[in-house]
């Protein structure tokens, strides 16, 4: 019995809704002024004064560091970063720029630092005669240096106690 006057009653309401709205008064067309003060509450101290419904513009991008200088590391462990520039490197599953200069067999020519032994080994501790599939994508863990100013604060100091491991002999 419910269900044979519902149908009509839900039919009913849904035709007069219309009406309804379109008696009502349409608020007056906010301000442009008004509009930008809301959204100027919305903003993001990453992103400086614009709004977060604005775009803005990138900065931009200085030179890259280049200086084949290498930086101490924060912490045990730490992927060491990459001093020189890797805009442009194909580094793919068909080819590895990075090892043009840092495969073991070509250092010796290039004089570039070695990739570790550790990214010779499988995941169940087979040694390998090439880098694993696993520690191939280079920037996966190791990211270029480059001379910006940090977006947060950072008071992170690397333990000094914290040494990192000896290196493992090549065989």
């Amino acid at each position: 019995m419910l269900r044979r006057h519902l149908l009509p009653l839900l039919l009913a309401a849904s035709l007069a809704a219309p009406c309804a709205h379109a008696q009502q008064a349409s608020p007056a067309p906010q301000a442009p002024q008004a509009a930008s003060a809301a959204s100027a509450a919305f903003v993001d101290a990453m992103r400086g004064s614009v709004p977060i419904p604005e775009s803005t513009n990138p900065p931009r991008l200085g030179n890259a560091v280049n200086d084949d200088n290498r930086l101490p590391r924060n912490y045990s462990l730490q992927p060491p970063v990459i001093p020189h520039r890797v805009d442009g490197y194909q580094v793919d599953k068909n080819f590895n720029k990075c090892l043009d200069c840092h495969a073991r067999a070509k250092t010796e020519f290039s004089q570039a630092v070695p990739v570790s032994a550790t990214h010779y080994i499988d995941r169940s501790g087979k040694v390998l005669d090439h880098v694993s599939t696993r520690r191939y994508f280079c920037q996966q863990c190791h990211v270029a240096q480059e001379p910006v100013k940090p977006l947060v604060g950072n008071l992170f100091k690397g333990d000094p106690d914290d040494k990192p491991p000896a290196p493992v002999a090549a065989k």
